[in-house]
């Protein structure tokens, strides 16, 4: 039977280590919502208490922090459920891409895809970052791929919505 102190242990020695700098002093390093969370939530950091998105309006929010996503990772913005369901604010490129050689300021580019002006506070939790492992891919050019059962069949090819 498994101990979960000594398995919390274990994996928290397996953690990644992800440094990071606040630029701003009112940044709020990112949190996780629970132990199971695989992102990590990020926060507004703005001059003005309240930023105003206007129907079908793209803004850039600031987080105040800078990064350094370690060797073989990139980090992955993603849209936090409720903000995007409750309020129509999801990020505009849909899902962003923090490569491990940048170290800028992490900023997230926000659409209201709603029919009613949104606002975002100073504090408030933005978008989400999960950082994902990935592989250098050496492209080999070839006269013809190998076949598969399924073929050339795109979208909706295997039935399934």
């Amino acid at each position: 039977m498994p101990n979960n102190k000594l398995d919390a242990h274990a994996q928290i020695k397996q953690a990644l280590k992800v440094n990071f700098e606040k630029i701003n002093e009112n940044a709020t390093e990112p949190t996780r919502g629970s132990d199971g969370a695989a992102g990590y939530d990020l926060y507004a950091c703005e001059e003005n208490p309240i930023v105003v998105f206007m129907p079908g309006e793209t803004r850039t929010i600031h987080t105040g922090i800078k990064v350094a996503i370690p060797h073989g990772y990139f980090g992955a913005i993603f849209a936090r459920s409720g903000l995007a369901c409750k309020h129509g604010l999801r990020p505009a490129n849909c899902v962003g891409v923090i490569d491990e050689d940048y170290r800028g300021e992490i900023m997230v580019c926000l659409r209201n895809d709603s029919d009613q002006s949104q606002g975002i506070s100073c504090k408030e939790r933005i978008a989400q970052i999960v950082f994902i492992p990935y592989g250098t891919v050496i492209f080999n050019q070839v006269s013809s791929l190998d076949e598969t059962e399924r073929g050339t069949g795109g979208f909706g090819s295997t039935g399934r919505l």
